[in-house]
């Protein structure tokens, strides 16, 4: 692992010879095409190997991670499997999971399959309560060392220096937009107050959730620090008393496992705030990279930012509300 990552932040000298070169000289020699998935932050492709095996090759977007960074998320990875939980790992091959070839980072996975997770099921919430609870059950038995952790520093402050440079903004948009964001930020920089603060699965959205009788956790890119909460409120869906419902059924089998603090209930809208003002930086420093045009072409138009104008208001409003509670 010698040579340097390319000096570009996007994938441009990422061709197919170089995807099949890199998969072969690790020694699975690749006997279908390469079907590209869904990611846009990295490139995924699954593949059937001349052993008749589907997998997945990840090539990591340079200069994101570090290599350290990304070898202690597959080390992450491996630790929660060991406990038999069911986390997608990295493919140990020539005995390391991390491989470098021609300036790219990337791992191979076994590839997965399963249905959606259904957020309004409450079963599948009950098992998904177990399982986190079990993941942080091991969590809390050490500290990343190279993982970042959520703050207001990065989700907030930077993210909307970020938007203050970009050019997507429209002009006649900029008073309304940055009013409100300020006060986002403000209100949310106060609340943002976590107790404690373990391992996480980090973007354990339903997305990243594949069920095969039970759940299976995918995609550890997002790893890092943070309160426990944050891997349990993007679950949540509908009005105030549906959510106090799942929140009670995830808290409840959660329980069994890792002791949930009710104290960081009030950090889900901080939380949620943090999201909202984040993905919009990403996506507006991503936009150089062809693939973010054509897959969010509604980032650039001033609908889309009358409709966050709209959507930090009504956060604002959440912000200032009480937190949600357990029955």
């Amino acid at each position: 692992m010698s040579k340097l990552p390319p000096a570009t932040f996007d994938f441009s000298e990422l061709g197919p010879d170089l995807i099949l070169d890199a998969i072969e000289d690790k020694g699975i020699r690749v006997d279908s095409g390469l079907l590209a998935l869904n990611s846009y932050e990295n490139r995924v492709y699954q593949f059937i190997g001349d052993d008749r095996t589907r997998y997945v090759a990840k090539f990591y977007r340079p200069q994101r991670w570090t290599q350290q960074q990304i070898q202690e998320e597959h080390d992450f990875a491996w630790e929660l499997q060991e406990h038999e939980i069911p986390v997608v790992a990295p493919l140990k091959l020539e005995n390391n999971t991390l491989h470098h070839y021609r300036g790219f980072y990337f791992a191979v996975f076994p590839s997965v399959g399963g249905r959606q997770f259904e957020v309004d099921n409450l079963d599948q919430l009950e098992w998904m309560g177990r399982f986190i609870g079990r993941i942080h059950q091991v969590s809390k038995g050490k500290n990343f060392n190279q993982r970042p952790t959520f703050s207001v520093q990065e989700h907030l402050l930077d993210a909307t220096k970020t938007l203050q440079q970009t050019q997507l903004i429209p002009q006649s948009l900029h008073t309304a937009f940055f009013t409100i964001l300020d006060q986002v930020v403000e209100i949310t920089s106060q609340r943002y107050q976590p107790a404690a603060q373990i391992r996480l699965h980090g973007d354990c959205h339903p997305g990243n959730i594949l069920w095969r009788d039970g759940p299976t956790f995918v995609d550890l890119d997002d790893c890092r620090t943070g309160p426990a909460i944050q891997d349990l409120w993007m679950m949540l869906s509908g009005d105030t008393q549906q959510q106090r419902i799942q929140m009670d059924t995830l808290v409840e089998a959660y329980d069994e496992f890792s002791q949930f603090d009710s104290r960081e209930l009030a950090l889900i809208e901080p939380l949620r705030a943090m999201r909202m003002v984040h993905y919009m930086a990403w996506l507006s420093r991503r936009w150089q990279d062809p693939a973010f045009p054509q897959a969010f072409p509604w980032f650039a138009d001033a609908k889309y930012w009358e409709q966050q104008i709209l959507a930090l208001k009504e956060q604002l409003s959440a912000l200032h509300e009480p937190s949600l509670t357990l029955f």
